[in-house]
């Protein structure tokens, strides 16, 4: 006889509903039982007919442990009427009508069914979570049963989603079930603990059961890798209070997945990620220790690729771990973390498509014939700047051309990959390796190998992956195979036996997609070639010094364990931000090399030809540069001597003139053109005088050296029209002629210009000369002797009546030897 569970005596209720109605959201409680009661309920009322139910799950773990559960409940083995299929692995047979999935597999048979044939029904369980492929989900879900499926019935199940925002998007009713709810004492730290999380779990079971808890307990860690060091780290506790410690995750094998959640007499204390937070029964639970951490869904905004990120998860999430303890009586619940912690975190989380590359998501929609994907009626649309991003990527990529999918987009789209990976497997089998290429997608998806954190640096005993570091982690799966896959040899090595594991499964997936023809003898360098048809954006000029410039702008420091050290042109592959010291910079964890030669093959659009004249400040010359460009990268260059008769040359050996001090002639002659441009402005002289000076000087040249001998004179009848010529000798002459002596320069640096000469060079000229066309009277300094102004006048003809008549009798006096008439 099974245990009655909440959810039961609702369940004529939600049959009729959906018999009148083809959507139904179902709030319900965490231990109500809606993911295994609900889905039989649906199959025995006849709504499926022939067809199937899908119950899309947020993770795989969830996947099969309830389709085991509802296998059990029928009395039937699993993968007969109730299965479950998940990416790489699946428990199905034809007489499978009720499915568990994990949601990315919906999007899948979408896309190769569009009118999903054959299936009646879809449940959207645990729909709170609102991961990306849920969103997505739903709202084509919804698309299609307006259109073609007016049939299909959708049932959304959560537990703590508001269920008024997704009710009135489906115009579906809501039924609400109450779980089995009973006290739970809650208890946080009094102060933040930094201890490694091993030895705050081992404290928190040691105070559990050193007070005299007889139940089990469920611990929450945010992953694998944490699980496995409480194993280690509470040893001593579990057997001093005689305690069973069982790890539950979704990397372990479906038998120990199993045994975490067999009865057992002596008290259990399971190990689990998130998973057992929803769509998982365990029995018995008396009490729950909550890292508050948990791995949210990420994704690399280098490799483009999802991945994992521990966080501090909400305060929802929060409460519905602690209502674990609380299902078949009052239980306990330690929080190792402070209540201003908690009170410091969101209500809830943000949805993933809110936040996460939507690359995938969106090459999928165009693989269904959607084509324009913003247009679609979202349930919660993402941001446009997202989505732009990733039509942006898609089109570097060759998905898409003016928005439209291209055939190569096709062909990607058709793979269950990101459009990075699916590149690389299409690049792969135009080049004669799509094995390779595959196994090469699957080990950059699945990632490091090593048992330890950071690159793949174990050494392998073949020699490969001096050139990428792609290449080892090859090295690194192939030398696991030849093991046979055994735990101990990979442990031997340094490898991490659960990620070979996962890598050996993907491995295996996709091998099946692609032919399997015999690899050429340069598989390896092929593959490094394809990797840049996935990585267009990733190039990047590594130095000697480790550091790399990126095309586009940008740059990042390579990890000192990069196999890559030569060098040249790279592809960064993996990267990610990390700190040092009160800043940060970008390390690339993963690299491969690249050659101009393969840019030029596969981007000759994107190469920029540069032929330029630049001053090598250095040499004091102008030089021809020639420069081969990707994406403002530089390539190739070449260097030799400016051709002279380059217009542009001129133009740079003025320019580094001007930033030197001027000889005296030059500046004489701009001082002169400044003057006639104050007094004639009709004749347009420009601003800038130094400019076409210059020019017209270093004309035919290409040195600094060689401007040194110039004729100036010259260079100024190259700048400018021989009227203006003349017209600045009438106007700004460069000396005048005294009744006695020799000429005398005129000096226009200052305003207005001046003339100096000794006193008796004057005698004779009774008016003050003059310039502007006798408007602008010359400033005299009147010298004496010895050189030193008697007076400074612009009135001569007033110096001659007053000032000399009292000064000649010191002069005849101080300098005797000269005549000073009267």
């Amino acid at each position: 006889m099974r245990l009655s569970l909440p959810i039961d005596p609702l369940l004529p209720q939600l049959v009729e509903s959906l018999r009148g109605n083809p959507n139904l959201v179902l709030q319900a409680d965490p231990g109500a039982g809606k993911t295994t009661r609900v889905p039989p309920a649906l199959l025995d009322a006849g709504l499926l007919g022939d067809g199937e139910c899908w119950i899309l799950e947020p993770r795989r773990l969830a996947a099969r442990l309830a389709a085991t559960r509802v296998a059990d409940e029928l009395g039937e083995a699993l993968g007969q009427r109730a299965g479950y299929a998940v990416r790489f692995e699946q428990k199905v047979s034809k007489a499978t009508r009720l499915r568990f999935v994990t949601e990315g597999l919906l999007l899948r048979r979408l896309h190769g069914d569009p009118h999903l044939r054959g299936i009646a029904a879809v449940v959207l369980d645990e729909f709170h979570e609102r991961h990306l492929h849920t969103d997505l989900g739903i709202t084509l879900l919804r698309r299609l049963q307006r259109s073609s499926r007016s049939d299909l019935k959708l049932l959304v199940m959560s537990a703590t989603l508001d269920p008024g925002p997704v009710a009135a998007y489906l115009d579906a009713p809501v039924i609400r079930s109450e779980g089995r709810a009973f006290p739970v004492d809650t208890t946080f730290l009094p102060r933040p603990d930094d201890r490694p999380i091993d030895q705050q779990v081992a404290d928190a079971l040691d105070r559990l059961y050193g007070e005299g808890l007889k139940n089990h307990t469920l611990v929450f860690l945010p992953g694998a890798a944490e699980i496995r060091a409480c194993l280690k780290g509470c040893e001593a506790v579990a057997a001093r209070r005689g305690l069973s410690l069982r790890p539950l995750h979704g990397e372990l094998s479906p038998d120990a997945q199993a045994h975490a959640l067999e009865a057992s007499d002596i008290p259990k204390v399971i190990l689990s990620t998130n998973v057992a937070e929803s769509s998982v029964t365990l029995d018995g639970i008396g009490a729950v220790v909550d890292s508050g951490l948990g791995r949210e869904a990420s994704h690399s905004p280098w490799s483009g690729l999802s991945g994992l990120r521990t966080v501090r998860i909400s305060q929802a999430r929060c409460t519905q771990r602690t209502g674990r303890a609380g299902r078949t009586g009052p239980g306990r619940c330690l929080r190792l973390y402070t209540e201003a912690d908690f009170g410091a975190r969101p209500a809830f989380d943000t949805p993933e498509l809110q936040r996460s590359d939507l690359a995938e998501p969106m090459l999928s929609l165009h693989g269904m014939g959607i084509a324009e994907p913003s247009a679609l009626d979202w349930f919660e649309a993402p941001p446009a700047a997202a989505t732009t991003a990733a039509e942006t990527l898609l089109t570097r990529l060759g998905a898409l051309a003016d928005g439209a999918l291209t055939p190569v987009g096709r062909r990607m789209a058709d793979l269950p990959l990101h459009p990075r990976l699916a590149r690389l497997a299409i690049a792969g089998q135009d080049l004669g390796i799509p094995q390779l290429s595959l196994r090469a997608a699957a080990l950059l998806e699945t990632g490091s190998l090593t048992a330890r954190q950071g690159l793949d640096r174990t050494p392998v005993k073949t020699g490969h992956g001096a050139d990428s570091d792609l290449l080892l982690r090859l090295d690194q799966f192939e030398e696991a195979e030849a093991a046979g896959f055994s735990a101990g040899a990979c442990r031997a090595a340094g490898l991490d036996a659960a990620a070979i594991h996962r890598a050996r499964r993907a491995v295996q997936s996709l091998s099946r997609l692609l032919p399997s023809p015999a690899e050429p003898a340069d598989a390896e360098t092929r593959l490094l070639k394809a990797l840049l048809q996935a990585y267009p954006d990733r190039v990047g000029q590594l130095s000697a010094n480790g550091t790399c410039a990126f095309a586009g702008g940008g740059g990042a420091k390579l990890d000192p364990a990069s196999r890559v050290r030569r060098p040249g042109l790279i592809l960064a592959l993996e990267a990610e931000a990390v700190k040092q010291g009160t800043g940060g910079q970008t390390l690339i964890r993963l690299a491969s090399r690249c050659e101009a030669d393969w840019l030029l093959e596969a981007f000759a659009q994107r190469l920029e030809d540069v032929d330029e004249v630049l001053f090598n400040a250095s040499a004091g010359r102008v030089e021809r540069r020639s420069e081969i460009r990707y994406e403002g990268l530089s390539l190739d260059v070449s260097r030799g001597p400016a051709d002279p008769a380059d217009p542009r040359v001129a133009g740079l050996l003025a320019q580094a003139l001007k930033e030197r001090p001027l000889d005296e002639v030059p500046a004489r002659t701009l001082a002169r053109l400044a003057f006639l441009r104050k007094h004639r402005p009709d004749l347009g002289l420009p601003e800038d005088l130094l400019g076409p000076l210059l020019a017209g000087a270093c004309t035919g040249r290409t040195t600094l050296r060689e401007v040194q001998d110039v004729d100036w004179p010259g260079a100024l009848r190259q700048a400018f029209p021989a009227e203006t010529l003349r017209l600045l000798d009438a106007w700004a002459p460069e000396s005048i002629q005294l009744p006695k002596g020799r000429p005398t320069k005129v000096h226009y640096e200052d305003d207005p210009p001046w003339i100096a000469s000794r006193l008796q060079d004057f005698w004779g000229l009774k008016k003050t000369p003059a310039v502007a066309g006798g408007a602008v009277p010359l400033v005299l300094h009147l010298l004496a002797p010895n050189m030193r102004a008697l007076q400074v006048t612009t009135d001569l003809a007033g110096f001659w009546q007053r000032v000399y008549k009292e000064l000649r009798p010191g002069l005849s006096r101080r300098y005797p030897k000269h005549h000073w008439p009267e």
